[in-house]
């Protein structure tokens, strides 16, 4: 009745109702993971107390319950299929560049020999049906003339199918560029990137594919399945309302359409759930490891049915050998005449050459080491001048002097000794490991590519690739820098991972002498009622990324947290959720309201945006715990807390720039920005 009092009765419980948009994520912002949890929690249980109330509750039930392992056939038959005809389109492409079926021109030249019945077997690579475009055209198969001919349509394709790639991805699709797979480890770890893996980004990444493989460009299919196949399964996602509103569980469909990919890939269906589980995932539960195996089967079993090589086989390269193994084994024999032979001759010629007499951890110490004024090592001899007046911190890009020159034929001589012993070393019965080799071997390539880059940039300071961001006299390259990076390059691929230095900090210290959120980052709301238009004020004059709800201005007792972009969310939706609700309406973030008189505006309920549950931590806690929380649990922020009263918030980034500075780094560098 519109005579009653505005009573709790009256209020809008966005508790069974919520507001429209509100907990999605804005683009490249990261999910919260116990919140898409606890939201899913809270989804199953209500779909299982309906579930037994009708029959047609249960039927829903239950095709909740199976619309993972739909949604795993579907990206698994979606994924095989396209990959099926990305490999048949790339043979006939590939071929395209030489010549045309004449019979069928959506042949290629091995399916068009098939066909014909007037091959033999020595030549059963050639058939009248299969002609090539010189052939076609000036009717000439031979001769100097023909061959320039086919030269030249050759790379008129492979540059027209390289331009249309180009230009749809440019386009239509940037997103469809590269492999995908970074990107992709990205968004499994929580990263929204919209329209990543839309349906846009799935049609031209098919088509371009194959244009860019037909190319003849050194690059492979393999990887880009991977992304393929994410987007089928983002495709699926949205048919389904369980995975399509909630970021987390969409993120387990993502890591068994990765599984997918490699499974189409490689053909190794086991394989592809490896990947995804050791390489790409973040979150990987056990349902998710037997549903990433249904999907990556699924997906296998459609590509063998399409059969694209021809060979009822799943691999690109299936070869039987039939001759007998026959195993040496010489060097198992004789482990102790092994390592020493393998000893003295590591001994001898390393000798020789200063970076290989050494050790490898003094070598890796310094090909890093950037070269000071009071450097005396061989890397560092530059011609110095005379006139100049610098710190010692502040050494500019200098000619090389005969020292460096010596050391780089040396560094040459010591990069392929390091790579031939290494293999031999290696797996001998000695302890044995394969890390710092692996870093010496991309120091030393790396420092060998940042002095040529150095000189290059001292005397063609001029170049176009320099001269923007490079001045005469300036200190531009840092070799030390480019080892480092080699060295990184190649320690991640023995061991086929991604490899992140050991953290050695001390962990003794509480949240004192750690990172502190300062207070203009959040503000507080209180439970007193406050009007909507108080709030939009706050909001509009303030870039606060969240808000603590607090009892009372006196107590400051701490009730609950609300997200910066879910307040002002909420109250845009709030006049389509309910009638009635204006500027001068009171806001509560409680569950019951005091009875208002008639002649007062209908309030407006919060309490679905609060979190009362936020993760917090006391200021006393150990900075190994605070840590282990943010890497276990995907947090973004957390609270901290004394005797219920809130001191500060940390975010992610305060962690890492903590974590920097612990490490002698620097804390401000726009990584940690």
């Amino acid at each position: 009745d519109a005579n009653e009092p505005n009573g709790s009765g009256h209020l809008m419980d966005f508790l069974d109702e919520p507001f429209p948009d509100v907990g999605t994520y804005e683009d490249f912002h990261t999910i919260d993971w116990l919140r898409e949890k606890s939201r899913d929690t809270d989804r199953h249980r209500k779909i299982t107390s309906k579930s037994k109330e009708s029959l047609w509750e249960l039927i829903k039930s239950l095709l909740d319950a199976w619309s993972g392992w739909v949604v795993m056939l579907l990206i698994g038959l979606l994924s095989g299929t396209l990959a099926g005809v990305i490999d048949l389109a790339v043979d006939w492409m590939t071929d395209l560049k030489e010549g045309v079926c004449l019979t069928a021109f959506w042949y290629s030249h091995e399916q068009c020999c098939w066909t014909s019945n007037e091959t033999t077997f020595d030549d059963r690579d050639k058939c009248p049906q299969w002609q090539k475009w010189a052939e076609l055209m000036t009717g000439h198969a031979e001769g100097a003339g023909a061959y320039v001919l086919n030269y030249l349509l050759y790379v008129m394709w492979a540059l027209l199918f390289s331009f249309l790639a180009v230009s749809l991805v440019r386009v239509f699709a940037p997103y469809a560029c590269g492999s995908g797979i970074p990107e992709i480890k990205t968004i499994l770890s929580g990263f929204i990137i919209r329209g990543y893996l839309g349906k846009w980004t799935l049609l031209i990444k098919t088509v371009t594919l194959v244009l860019a493989v037909s190319s003849g460009l050194s690059l492979g299919k393999e990887g880009p399945l991977v992304h393929v196949a994410c987007c089928c399964g983002n495709l699926f996602c949205s048919l389904f309302s369980k995975y399509s509103k909630n970021e987390g569980k969409r993120r387990e469909v993502l890591s068994a359409a990765a599984a997918a990919g490699v499974s189409v890939a490689f053909g190794a269906p086991i394989g592809g759930v490896l990947f995804s589980l050791e390489e790409v995932s973040y979150y990987f539960p056990l349902k998710t490891l037997w549903r990433s195996f249904f999907a990556a089967l699924v997906a296998a079993f459609t590509l063998r049915a399409i059969n694209p090589f021809g060979n009822s086989r799943l691999v690109l390269f299936y070869v039987e050998y039939h001759t007998p193994w026959y195993m040496t084994t010489l060097l198992g024999k004789y482990p102790v005449l092994e390592v020493i032979a393998v000893t003295g001759i590591t001994a001898v010629l390393a000798f020789p050459n200063p970076y290989t007499r050494r050790s490898t951890s003094e070598l890796i110490s310094e090909l890093f080491n950037d070269c000071g004024a009071l450097e005396s090592s061989q890397l560092c001899d530059y011609v110095n001048n005379p006139n100049m007046s610098r710190p010692v911190d502040d050494i500019p890009d200098r000619p090389a002097g005969p020292g460096v020159y010596n050391a780089l034929w040396q560094l040459a001589l010591a990069l392929v000794f390091k790579i031939v012993i290494t293999i031999f070393t290696f797996g001998m019965k000695i302890p044995s490991g394969l890390f710092i080799p692996s870093m010496a071997v991309g120091a030393i390539a790396g420092r060998i590519v940042g002095i040529a880059v150095e000189q290059m940039a001292y005397h063609h300071h001029d170049w176009l690739i320099f001269k923007n961001w490079c001045r005469p006299g300036a200190d531009c390259v840092t070799p030390g820098l480019y080892a480092m990076v080699g060295a990184a390059a190649c320690l991640g691929e023995p061991r086929l991972m991604s490899f992140y230095p050991p953290i050695v900090m001390d962990f003794g210290k509480g949240l004192n002498g750690g990172p502190r959120g300062k207070a203009p980052l959040w503000a507080f709301l209180t439970q007193d009622p406050t009007r909507v238009e108080e709030l939009e004020a706050l909001i509009k004059d303030t870039d606060y990324k969240g808000f603590r709800v607090v009892i009372s201005r006196e107590s400051e007792r701490f009730m609950g947290f609300v997200q910066g972009r879910d307040l002002p969310l909420a109250i845009r939706k709030s006049p389509f959720k309910q009638d009635g609700v204006v500027s001068s309406s009171v806001v509560y973030f409680t569950e019951d309201a005091p009875l208002l008189p008639p002649t007062n505006p209908q309030p407006l309920k919060l309490r679905r945006i609060l979190n009362l549950s936020p993760f917090t931590v006391t200021d006393h806690t150990p900075m190994e715990t605070v840590v282990d929380i943010f890497r276990k649990l995907g947090l973004r922020q957390c609270l901290v807390t004394r005797s219920g009263r809130l001191l500060g918030i940390i975010t992610k980034k305060d962690v890492l720039r903590h974590m920097a500075q612990m490490m002698n780094q620097d804390p401000e560098s726009i990584m940690f920005n």
